[in-house]
């Protein structure tokens, strides 16, 4: 059954949009490690972590973000950060992470003892809501905000990139269940093979841990991975995405409340009115990624494509947009005993 499930998620790749993954049979050097890891640490190389491939340090510290998160064995059980992913994956309106995260929480015991967890997750994005103190203590805010923050992340990208649902649409209505749980139940470490906090924190150097996010301090394993994923990314970017989109976004987020804009894109003609006619189409493909995935349309990849056509600078700029808005939600983010910064006084 196994390799049965491995086989059907190996042709779930080809569910990826607007970008070709690299194929597990033609990957090598960091993209042959990190999928290597991921078979063998979760179970599969899924396409939210495959999405990432056409750029390999992007891939690495998607990698870094999931493992040292979701998967690493610590304090927190996989149960309740399982139930950190689904709310949050709720909160942004990924379908297609819901069905996978609540499927894997149905697979492990304690479900039920974690949804205030998942409540939380779900309601704790916004300025608004996030005053109160969470449902769990200090020692495990590292593990849990650092959850929240990786598919804060992953959300956007997934909703970018693939489908609203990882079951394909001809799959018949009664067999999506059976499907899903199939898959829930291969997305774990082979037997011997336990997930070792700080294992793969060798595929990236280190870097100094974000500025806002101190909640992570108590895991230096945590911190490392969001310190050098962030590094990475953020080199990624600027090498290429022009200071004025970089800066653009910083200066949006500084007075973000964590509600989504809309239903018109007017937030976004006003917001990007500052840039040069040829930074228009990064900028707005940016703030869009970053603010609301939903928005999207095919000609706003067109007009991206047009000056910037390789699978890799798709993949930077959405990592970027899309990482740069999750640390900038995990400063908001309601730490044990402290007080969450408000959304007006952001700092980058």
């Amino acid at each position: 059954m196994r390799p049965l499930v491995r086989l059907m998620l190996k042709g779930s790749l080809r569910q990826i949009r607007h970008i070709a993954a690299v194929p597990p049979a033609q990957a090598d050097d960091t993209v042959a490690e990190v999928y290597a890891q991921a078979r063998r640490e979760f179970g599969v190389v899924a396409p939210p972590l495959a999405l990432h491939s056409p750029a390999p340090q992007t891939l690495a510290a998607s990698w870094l973000l999931l493992r040292e998160t979701l998967l690493a064995e610590g304090r927190v059980s996989r149960a309740a950060k399982e139930a950190v992913a689904a709310g949050v994956s709720r909160a942004n309106d990924c379908s297609y992470c819901v069905e996978v995260h609540e499927a894997k929480r149905a697979t492990l015991p304690g479900t039920d003892a974690h949804r205030p967890l998942a409540v939380w997750a779900m309601d704790a994005t916004t300025a608004q809501r996030n005053q109160e103190q969470p449902p769990f203590d200090a020692a495990d805010a590292p593990e849990i905000l650092g959850t929240a923050v990786t598919f804060h992340y992953l959300n956007r990208m997934v909703r970018l990139f693939l489908p609203d649902s990882p079951v394909p649409d001809a799959a018949p209505a009664a067999g999506r269940g059976p499907v899903m749980r199939l898959v829930a139940r291969a997305m774990r470490a082979d037997r011997g093979a336990p997930v070792t906090p700080g294992a793969a924190l060798g595929l990236l150097p280190a870097a100094p841990l974000p500025a806002g996010l101190d909640w992570a301090k108590p895991n230096p394993t945590v911190a490392e991975a969001l310190g050098r994923a962030v590094a990475s990314v953020d080199h990624a970017a600027e090498r290429w995405i022009p200071e004025a989109v970089r800066e653009l976004l910083h200066t949006v987020l500084a007075s973000y409340d964590g509600a989504v804009p809309g239903p018109s894109r007017g937030w976004l003609a006003e917001a990007t009115a500052p840039l040069d006619e040829a930074h228009l189409p990064t900028g707005r493909l940016a703030l869009l990624i970053a603010l609301n995935p939903h928005q999207i349309t095919d000609a706003d990849l067109a007009d991206f494509r047009a000056a910037h056509p390789s699978d890799r600078e798709l993949v930077e700029l959405a990592s970027w947009a899309a990482l740069t808005a999750a640390v900038d939600i995990g400063t908001r983010l309601p730490a044990p005993g402290g007080t969450p910064r408000p959304a007006a006084a952001a700092a980058h």
